[in-house]
């Protein structure tokens, strides 16, 4: 199977810069690393597939020679850190180790949804991504696209300012937990003593409880309401790309961190086009007189309308083709082709004189079709039953 642009994978510009490179990776390893996602495969090989876009992309030579050759270029050439050959030998333990070499100091509580706190063991206070669907047609699609899409969300409480506490009232210490937002659970076995920690019940994790809570948002901090997100769609996308515009997902509680939101796009079919990667497919209709004596024709476009020129003799089925009247490249300057398949149309209906005339031009020689095939006139005799 053909690798994944690098660019693509980890939903960055080429012109993304070091630190951008770095955090579109960490956000991608932390929500499919496998001790998050134990046992999803498709997991484990997008963590795998993200780690090894940043080995390349993070290092300015490997990043250059990807830039000009391709895959080609690194998988051959290019060493992944003193962890053994080229990517062709890249698997999960490279990626893991890579992972932990960057990322291993700072990731465990965020890997098991805790944040710091005095103890270090609290739950993090994240609120959840959002995804949306939004369908563009293809004329959008080449062109790019400026849209306003509304989203249903929990936002923070502005009664309580999200803290969830009634006015003139706070917040006080878990009794359970007496702040830690766990629990010690000791049970003795003939193997010893096993101590298990769990997240306290009382608290949810917090290490606070509410005892007034507020009546516009029930204690839990936030409230669903709707926004509208103005998003800038780059041309060249296609069905199943998405863009993620940070901090417009659900609020978090307590003035926590606002998820992420995840716009995923859909392609509407068209009337006249059908898309293979950049480039576009039409087919445009000719008369047989066109086809044989060679002439124009017009040819719809995500443009308007071109003119194409028919060579005598031109048979159906030729395609013709529209050189950077396609789909623009995502992540590259340029664009496809148009191709244009030419099909040559038969009449229906004749009236007695046309019929005449097409069986004098049947006896001519000039219109015998080649060995074991039909002439045009004795495939239209077949038609009009002639």
């Amino acid at each position: 199977m053909a690798k994944r642009d690098y660019y693509e994978i980890l939903a960055v510009e080429r012109s993304a810069g070091e630190a951008e490179i770095k955090t579109a990776y960490r956000k991608m390893a932390m929500r499919y690393h496998p001790d998050r996602n134990p046992g999803d495969k498709e997991a484990e090989e997008r963590f795998k597939e993200a780690t090894e876009a940043y080995e390349i992309l993070k290092d300015p030579q490997k990043r250059q020679t990807y830039d000009q050759f391709g895959h080609a270029g690194v998988d051959q050439s290019a060493g992944f850190g003193g962890f053994g050959g080229g990517f062709q030998g890249f698997d999960m333990s490279d990626a893991l180790r890579a992972f932990m070499r960057d990322f291993g100091g700072s990731v465990f509580d965020d890997l098991f949804g805790m944040g710091g706190t005095a103890n270090g063991r609290r739950r993090r206070n994240r609120g959840d991504d959002l995804r949306i669907k939004v369908k563009l047609t293809l004329e959008e699609i080449a062109s790019g696209a400026k849209k306003t899409i509304r989203v249903r969300r929990l936002e923070a409480c502005e009664a309580c300012g999200s803290s969830g506490v009634a006015a003139g009232s706070s917040k006080k210490t878990c009794p359970q937990c007496r702040g830690s937002g766990q629990v010690r659970n000791v049970t003795r076995t003939f193997l010893g003593t096993i101590q298990q920690v769990s997240t306290c019940g009382m608290c949810r994790g917090t290490g606070e409880i509410i005892a007034d809570p507020c009546k516009v948002c029930q204690g839990e901090g936030v409230v669903r309401g709707d926004t509208r997100v103005d998003i800038d769609i780059p041309a060249g996308v296609a069905s199943g790309n998405y863009m993620t515009i940070e901090n417009k997902g659900n609020a978090a509680p307590n003035h926590g961190e606002t998820g992420d939101l995840q716009v995923f796009f859909e392609e509407l079919e068209h009337d006249h086009f059908t898309r293979h990667g950049d480039d576009i497919i039409c087919e445009v209709p000719i008369s047989f007189t066109t086809a044989a004596l060679g002439g124009t024709a017009k040819a719809p476009t995500l443009g308007g309308e071109d003119e194409i020129k028919i060579p005598s003799g031109t048979q159906t089925g030729k395609v013709i083709k529209l050189r950077g009247k396609g789909i623009p490249h995502l992540h590259h300057g340029g664009k496809g082709d148009q191709l244009v398949r030419v099909i040559v149309w038969v009449p229906t209906k004749l009236s007695k004189e046309d019929k005449d005339l097409l069986q004098q031009l049947d006896r001519s020689e000039s219109f015998e079709a080649p060995s074991g095939n039909k002439s045009f006139f004795a495939k239209l005799r077949e038609t009009l039953g002639v």
